[in-house]
């Protein structure tokens, strides 16, 4: 150790018997600043180390170039040192790990994988169909004259109800009973082919999980539904499907006259209403008729009225004459008191009448029950609800009507844009991409493996 260095360790053993004493009088600062101190010192002692370290280097450097040349001058090569030969490279246990992992990994799946594909797996063909959900809309003659009422309706979510009934268990059940689908799926036997062969008998749920495996239903935004069905043979593929296509045809007539019935139904219950209300008002009013033996107490009244203001006419005339008879003659003369009696029975009779009309009746204190004022009150009352149950039947009927023309000439139905096809050849199983896909994932999972493990390891 040189004196520099010998110098700098002395004065780091002083800064530290500093600091030592300042932390135990409870000295902060000074104790960072001597913290300080002593870390600029060890860095110069480091710096010094290196100095030092790099001279015996090139002192020793310089003296093997010396003896060298020495050695030269007198002729004797047989003192230079030899380095022995370094080992040859060989693999390692971790090596050989690696590699029988990658053929256990990788190398062996793709194989089997291979393998099955081409010798266990069964052809399977393709049969292809398209269609849509189409509402067909006429304009009716209630249209054309202005309508009373409309319906509207909405075929946006017929594609996702087919979809669904596509894919659902009383769709196969509808097919299997129709095809028998067990059949058509035991044509691979399972032993042969376990992982795309069906697995008989197997019950109803196991039925559909192979169904949404075999077929498959694609539903986009423009309402458009694609079909892909899956066989062992075409003839089973075709057949799948245009069984399919007629069991959506009959549930969307299902449910056209589910939609018919729905939007009658409503207008049905209140034409019977109407048509009720009405009978009752027509009822009442012919008994009313017949109790009163009048059929139209307004013309009645009316009658009742001429004769009421002709007999006040003839009081008026009759009374003035009577006037001009005292006028001229004396009070027995026979002329006045036969006037006197006609005034008399003019004025009974008026009397009369105007009871009959319901006028002056409480004056009189009769109690006739059957005056015109009450009758034609209740008549009056009966017309008023026979008008609002005409009123409310032919209403009801123009409802009924509208919506029957509505539920009639709103016609849905299932249209074919691609009818269910033919395959000439299989297409499934896509060998060539699933063993694609196998090698792809095996060597991920190896990798992933080695990865993990060499990492593991260089954390130790």
């Amino acid at each position: 150790m040189s004196a520099t260095m010998t110098k700098l360790a002395d004065r780091v053993r002083q800064k530290v018997a500093s600091r030592d004493k300042a932390v135990a009088q409870n000295k902060p600062e000074a104790v960072e600043n001597l913290s300080q101190q002593i870390v600029k010192l060890e860095e110069m002692i480091d710096r010094e180390k290196a100095r030092e370290e790099q001279k015996a280097l090139e002192r020793a450097d310089a003296g093997l170039s010396q003896s060298m040349l020495n050695e030269d001058a007198v002729g004797d090569v047989s003192a230079i040192p030899v380095m022995p030969p370094a080992d040859l490279a060989g693999p390692r246990p971790r090596h050989w790990l690696i590699l029988i992992s990658f053929v256990l990994l990788t190398v062996v799946p793709t194989v089997v994988s291979a393998w099955y594909l081409w010798t266990r797996a069964a052809d399977r063909y393709v049969s292809y169909a398209g269609f849509s959900v189409r509402t067909e809309e006429v304009s009716s003659a209630i249209d054309l004259l202005g309508g009373v009422a409309g319906l509207s309706g909405s075929s946006s979510s017929d594609p996702q109800i087919l979809y669904a009934f596509i894919r659902s268990q009383d769709m196969v059940a509808r097919i299997d009973a129709r095809l028998d689908l067990r059949g058509i799926w035991a044509r691979v036997d399972s032993s042969d082919d376990p992982v795309y062969a069906y697995h008989p008998p197997g019950t109803i749920e196991d039925m559909t999980v192979y169904w949404q495996r075999m077929v498959k239903a694609y539903n986009d935004d423009s309402g458009l539904i694609d079909l892909e069905v899956q066989a062992f043979t075409a003839e089973d593929a075709h057949a799948i499907a245009a069984a399919i296509y007629d069991e959506s045809t009959a549930m969307i007539n299902k449910l056209s006259a589910i939609a018919r019935a729905d939007a009658t139904s409503y207008a049905k219950e209140e034409l019977d209403t109407a048509v009720s209300q009405l009978r009752e008002a027509r009822v009442a009013m012919t008994q009313f008729r017949n109790r009163n033996q009048i059929v139209d107490p307004t013309a009645s009244v009316q009658s009742q009225m001429g004769l009421l203001s002709s007999l006040q006419l003839q009081l008026a005339e009759t009374l003035i004459d009577l006037d001009i008879l005292r006028q001229s003659a004396s009070q027995t003369d026979p002329r006045v008191t036969q006037a006197e009696r006609r005034v008399e029975v003019i004025r009974t009779r008026i009397a009369e009448e105007r009871r009959k009309l319901g006028i002056g009746a409480g004056d009189s204190g009769s109690d006739d029950h059957n005056a015109f004022a009450d009758i034609i009150g209740d008549y009056e009352r009966l017309q008023v609800d026979l008008e609002f149950a005409e009123q409310s039947y032919t209403a009801a009927r123009a409802a009924y009507g509208a919506a029957t023309a509505e539920a009639r000439r709103q016609s849905r139905y299932l249209a074919a844009h691609v009818q269910p096809t033919l395959p000439q050849r299989p297409e499934h199983p896509r060998r060539v991409t699933i063993l694609g896909l196998v090698a792809m994932f095996a060597f991920l999972t190896w990798a992933l493996v080695v990865l993990s493990a060499y990492a593991l390891r260089d954390r130790r």
